[in-house]
């Protein structure tokens, strides 16, 4: 059977876009996903401060087509993009943390969906408890349950594993996805790529 892992941070934008299209991608292939919530950041910290220089002395240029090139993914996905959102980088840990808590409810997807929703379409401040709080009624996820699990050691292990875990495997960014463990495929313009392996595989 094949292996299919998406590693993810909620802060990104072309994850968001990667995490719209990849569902109905592995659908049409019978491929079940496995999320993998991690923090981009911590990998930028680690092997890829490249980031901070190119925002730092960012070419207006590229920058201009950047804005473009995601409006016309953003269409072609059939969701909302505002970039950049008024906070830029955002603090995601506990958004990501939460995507734990909200598998082990059965309710990943809808939850990180409406994380990326209001922060990416609504420009909605997502380390705020109370935007995290209205966000887990949304999709049924009862408030305590997320606030109390968001705290537990346990969580915040597994997301830190998880990222050390991307680094291991020598991801670098979000998303980052893997068939079968070691086939990698980075960002949401690669998934043809993935598709093509996905229709070898079939």
């Amino acid at each position: 059977m094949t292996k299919l892992e998406f590693f993810f941070d909620c802060s990104s934008p072309w994850t968001y876009l990667a995490f719209t299209n990849i569902q109905p991608l592995a659908a049409r292939y019978g491929v079940e996903i496995t999320w993998r919530p991690f923090l981009v950041g911590g990998v930028f910290n680690t092997i890829n401060d490249s980031v901070y220089q190119s925002r730092q002395n960012p070419v207006p240029a590229k920058v201009a087509y950047g804005k473009k090139d995601m409006k016309d993914w953003a269409r072609l996905a059939g969701i909302r993009i505002t970039h950049p959102p008024s906070i830029f980088p955002i603090n995601s840990v506990k958004a990501m943390r939460g995507c734990f808590v909200a598998d082990e409810a059965g309710l990943l997807v809808p939850f990180a969906t409406r994380v990326f929703e209001a922060y990416w379409g609504d420009d909605e401040n997502i380390a705020e408890d109370e935007v995290l709080a209205r966000l887990c009624d949304d999709v049924g996820l009862d408030k305590s349950l997320f606030f109390d699990g968001i705290a537990l050691q346990e969580i915040k292990d597994r997301l830190r594993n998880n990222t050390q875990e991307l680094i291991d495997r020598g991801g670098f960014g979000s998303p980052t996805i893997y068939i079968n463990e070691t086939d990698m495929y980075f960002g949401n313009d690669r998934l043809v790529l993935m598709e093509d392996a996905l229709e070898r595989l079939a």
